[in-house]
């Protein structure tokens, strides 16, 4: 559980309010109870005064036998505290202790001095309880005054209190359980929809920013969210746009003028009796309008295959042997640096793809690899199957590539320096094509790499209905260690 999310705090907040909230209340229950208790125990006990003042205004005239045998019949096991006393302080009749032992009447504390109205008296026992008094002056038709006491333990209603304690010790944590569970559940209903928009937000990319995400009409914050976020992606959509159709104008507006320097320096270069250094000074013209020219048909390539305009053909392709006869061509450019070329191919494993494309993505990683491995170095071609996808892995043991340069490699026209930056020739495109052709056959490439220790560019495309699905590489095959470089050459210009 992410304790930093919205989610959960806003779900601890609403714990820690209804925590608060049921401890008020609870105290508010516990103080208001207890004085409604009190009060109607004391209203109970001046009621029962009442009573027996009115049997003690009858003394006189039945006498106190007879008003000893009606208070009898009454607090016979009662848990009631009675006592009647006269004028001069003796006791005209007490009750005897209750059943349960609760307190012994003849320890209860008596009230000195005169009485002249109904008072509340509480006393306290010998053995620290509290027992409630209700104290009442009662005069006879003969003038005789006598005060009548009654009274009751406060032990029973202090035992309900403890009662409700328990209760709210034992229910809280079980409500603010059923709070911060609820508030997650709440709060997890709640963000929903923006889960689903984050989720959908993730899929759109720079290849399918015609996508938008839904909007929900709620009339509220979402839905304004959701509508300024596919405004958002329109925008993004139409610059994209401009800037594809921006390179691929440029890049076919500077093939025919390209083209026409180069036959023009051509012809000069062989119809005319140049000087040595004019000479030097024209190859190197030429040197630098085909590297121009390789730019723009890059260029060109990568803003056809971005806008989807470039035709594919839909072949099932053996990767394993596509791997092996692509570097059997290039085994020249790597006999060259003294590489070797090693092999771990699965055969049988299919894509579905253009041949042409596919072996464009090769080209351009063993060139790569070869190119930037020093002599005597190594270079592996590795074709299997993972997780229901075909993997293309290219390895090798050269320079390698900085950490802070990694996540850009596949920019356009973006060159790693330090290590890379000392070889010439790309101007930064060859990854970019690369990228363009995975995305377009619905597959990915990524890169590891230590600097010093080599790198591994890692392909990874769908498996063509039926194709292999094992993972454990087949031995090497057996590629011949010599190639013409005019085959070479061909295939640079079939890529």
């Amino acid at each position: 559980m992410n304790t930093h999310s919205l989610r959960f705090r806003v779900a601890a907040w609403y714990a820690a309010v209804l925590a608060v909230t049921v401890v008020l209340f609870g105290f508010a229950v516990y103080m208001g109870l207890g004085r409604y208790l009190e009060q109607t125990l004391r209203t109970s006990l001046r009621h029962k005064a009442k009573d027996v003042a009115l049997n003690v205004a009858k003394v006189p005239a039945k006498g106190e036998p007879w008003f000893a045998n009606e208070m009898n019949e009454d607090f016979d096991n009662n848990k009631m505290f009675l006592r009647v006393s006269r004028q001069d302080g003796s006791v005209l009749y007490q009750s005897i202790a209750p059943a349960d032992k609760g307190f012994d009447p003849q320890k209860v504390p008596r009230i000195s001095g005169q009485v002249e109205q109904d008072i509340s008296a509480d006393r306290t026992l010998p053995d620290a309880r509290r027992l409630i008094v209700e104290a009442m002056p009662v005069t006879t038709p003969d003038g005789k005054r006598f005060l009548v006491e009654t009274g009751a333990l406060f032990q029973p209603i202090e035992h309900a209190l403890h009662g409700l304690v328990v209760v709210l010790a034992v229910g809280l944590p079980f409500i603010l359980a059923c709070a911060i569970a609820g508030g997650y559940l709440l709060m997890y209903r709640a963000l929903y929809p923006v889960n689903e928009i984050a989720r959908q937000a993730e899929q759109i990319t720079s290849r399918n920013l015609s996508e938008r995400l839904p909007v929900l009409k709620t009339g509220d914050e979402l839905e304004r969210l959701s509508t300024a976020l596919n405004r958002m992606i329109a925008r993004l959509d139409e610059a994209f746009q401009h800037i594809n159709r921006f390179s691929a104008d440029v890049s076919h507006e500077l093939r025919t003028p390209l083209t026409i320097l180069r036959g023009e320096l051509e012809y000069v270069t062989e119809r005319q009796r140049l000087a040595p250094e004019v000479l030097d000074t024209l190859g190197s013209a030429l040197e630098e309008i085909d590297r121009l020219t390789k730019i723009v048909e890059n260029l060109l390539a990568i803003s056809r295959v971005d806008a989807g305009e470039t035709r594919m053909e839909q072949q099932r392709i053996d990767l394993a042997d596509l791997a092996s006869t692509t570097a059997e061509q290039m085994q020249l450019l790597a006999d060259e640096k003294l590489v070797s070329l090693r092999y771990r191919l699965q055969p049988g494993i299919r894509v579905q793809g253009d041949p042409s494309r596919l072996r464009q993505i090769l080209v351009n990683l063993l060139d790569n690899a070869i190119r930037y491995t020093g002599e005597e170095g190594w270079v592996e071609i590795a074709v299997y199957t993972q997780a229901g996808n075909a993997i293309l892995e290219v390895s090798d043991n050269g320079a390698g590539i900085s950490a802070e340069s990694l996540p850009h490699l596949f920019e356009r026209f973006y060159r790693a320096d330090k290590a890379r930056s000392r070889y010439s020739g790309g101007a930064g495109l060859g990854l970019s094509i690369v990228k363009s052709i995975c995305v377009a056959h619905g597959g990915n490439v990524s890169v590891s790499s230590q600097e010093g220790r080599g790198s591994t560019f890692r392909v990874e495309l769908p498996l063509a209905t039926g194709a292999v699905t094992g993972q454990t590489p087949a031995p090497p095959p057996k590629i011949p260690s010599e190639v013409h470089e005019a085959g070479y050459a061909q295939l640079q210009r079939k890529s």
